[in-house]
C-alpha cells in the first residue's frame, strides 16, 4: 500500500529589504546611528552589572566564611575568664594532693582540651623573648641572671583563636643594665 505524500508550497509574501545605509535617507541613517550607540552604551552597562553582581556575591561567600570560621571566638573569649579561675584555684592548691584538687585540676584540662578543639591555642610565654604582638609587659625586672628582653614571669596567660590574637599574655620582661 503506498502512501500519498503531498507536499505543499507556501508562498511567503517578500518581505522589504532592509534600507542599505546608502539608500537610507539621512534622518533613518542618524537614528540608526543613534540606536547602535544605544545598543552598545546598554551592552557595556549589563557587562558592568554583571561584574558588580559576581563582585558581590563573592564578596557575600567570603564575609559568610569568615562569620561561619570566627563564630565560636565570642563565646571563647567569654570562657577565658573561667580559664583564669581555674588555673588560680589550682596555684591556690599549692600542689596538695586531695579529691577537690585533683576534680579541679580534671575539670580544668577538660575544658582546656575542648577549647583547643574548636581552635584556642595558649601563646608561650615564660622563657620566651619579648613580643609585642603576642605579649603585654606589665612590669620590668632587672636582673642580669636572665637574657635582655626575655619573659620572666606570666601573670595571665594569652590566647590565639585559629590563629588569631585573642588575648596577650600579661609579662614581666628581663632588663640588663
Amino acid at each position: 500500500m503506498e502512501e500519498n505524500v503531498q507536499s505543499t508550497v507556501v508562498d511567503t509574501p517578500e518581505t522589504p529589504e532592509s534600507p542599505t545605509p546608502s539608500s537610507a535617507s539621512p534622518a533613518e541613517s542618524s537614528e540608526l546611528a543613534e540606536l547602535k550607540q544605544q545598543k552598545m552604551d546598554l551592552s557595556e552597562r549589563l557587562l558592568r552589572l554583571q561584574a558588580e553582581f559576581d563582585n558581590f556575591r563573592k564578596r557575600t561567600d567570603r564575609e559568610r566564611m569568615e562569620f561561619a570560621e570566627y563564630a565560636g571566638e565570642v563565646t571563647v573569649r567569654g570562657l577565658l575568664p573561667i580559664l583564669d579561675d581555674f588555673e588560680r584555684a589550682l596555684r591556690a592548691a599549692g600542689g596538695a594532693e586531695n579529691e577537690l584538687t585533683r576534680g579541679i585540676q580534671l575539670i580544668y584540662t577538660r575544658l582546656l582540651e575542648a577549647l583547643k578543639k574548636q581552635g584556642l591555642e595558649p601563646i608561650a610565654a615564660e622563657g620566651e623573648q619579648f613580643d609585642p604582638h603576642q605579649h603585654e609587659a606589665i612590669g620590668k625586672l632587672e636582673s642580669a641572671d636572665h637574657p635582655d628582653n626575655s619573659i620572666v614571669q606570666e601573670y595571665q596567660r594569652g590566647y590565639r583563636y585559629k590563629g588569631r590574637l585573642l588575648r596577650p599574655s600579661m609579662v614581666q620582661v628581663a632588663v640588663n643594665q
